[in-house]
């Protein structure tokens, strides 16, 4: 029986293996993976999502962006693939949406985030709230080790920034992201 918790579990565990060797860049080296589960855990319990497809995909929104292209892994076209047939076209094109193309210069990517956030997907838009509330919080409690205090200021306006175009998407979880905001560093 294909249930809704049983494709979340799935996408978490497809999350979980393609993760398993990445740490997050805070001084513990905390297992990539809790970032996943936080984005599912945010939108399911805090916003109230019930959308499996956006659940999944809040799982995987990391994973052609960081497990395919790379040696060793999977093509990026061999990943989108990979998701379509298991999560299905709708979780893939979610995905899709909040993947930055790695090939460009990192100024770029982010300026580019904030130029197209208002026109992805709802779907894409609740799981970029739900990141950049993450990645606040992280930042906030437990910043990467080597990220002065200017990086992790500029971190929280570009975030703001981001969010001001995703504004009107849902106001819950636009409210968490602003307590999470209220903590940026000063």
């Amino acid at each position: 029986m294909d249930t809704a918790l049983t494709r979340v579990i799935d996408a978490i565990a497809f999350a979980a293996h393609a993760h398993r060797l990445q740490k997050r860049k805070d001084a513990e080296g905390t297992p990539y993976i809790n970032h996943p589960v936080e984005l599912v855990r945010i939108l399911a319990v805090e916003a109230r999502v019930q959308d499996t497809d956006v659940l999944c995909a809040a799982a995987l929104h990391d994973y052609l962006e960081d497990c395919c292209g790379g040696e060793g892994q999977p093509t990026l076209e061999e990943g989108r693939r990979m998701l379509e047939h298991r999560f299905g076209a709708s979780v893939r094109l979610l995905v899709e949406a909040v993947t930055d193309d790695k090939s460009l210069p990192k100024a770029e990517r982010k300026r580019l985030q904030v130029e197209h956030a208002a026109h992805i997907p709802e779907g894409a838009r609740l799981i970029k709230l739900a990141d950049k509330i993450a990645n606040l919080r992280d930042i906030a409690t437990s910043p990467p080790a080597d990220w002065p205090l200017y990086r992790r200021r500029d971190y929280f306006d570009w975030a703001g920034q981001l969010v001001d175009r995703l504004r009107g998407t849902h106001a819950a979880l636009e409210a968490v992201f602003d307590q999470a905001f209220a903590a940026r560093p000063v």
